[in-house]
């Protein structure tokens, strides 16, 4: 099932910004590459991204059929193509990052759980 792939991938995602915004040394991964370990201040960017994630990831689970709706089929899908267009361009901003990590990491991470946002948005 695609949307578990999907929910899977930024699962790891998700478990990697709250490692980042607890303040683990993991902000080569993130931001460009810019800090090791990011500052106080933009911790509150990862976990307003964090609440991001584990909203998709609920979606993609409920577009799936895989946990029951808190929303219309309709606006579901809406929902669930909003992510794919914000994965899409999330990926170029990785490939376009001056950090190798993010780069290498979470490019491939962003580009298939696009795919799957896609996939399931157009299925539906």
């Amino acid at each position: 099932m695609i949307q578990l792939l999907g929910a899977s991938l930024f699962g790891i995602v998700a478990v990697l910004t709250l490692l980042i915004g607890l303040g683990f040394p993991l902000g080569e991964f993130s931001i460009g590459g810019k800090y090791k370990v990011v500052p106080p201040k933009l911790r509150i960017l990862c976990w307003v991204s964090l609440a991001i994630q584990l909203f998709a990831i609920i979606v993609i689970l409920q577009a799936g059929k895989i946990i029951p709706l808190w929303f219309s089929i309709k606006t579901t899908k809406y929902i669930i193509i909003f992510f794919a267009i914000y994965l899409s361009l999330n990926t170029i901003m990785n490939f376009l990052s001056t950090s190798k990590k993010e780069k290498l990491y979470a490019t491939p991470l962003s580009i298939i759980a696009a795919i799957c946002f896609w996939i399931t948005g157009v299925e539906m």
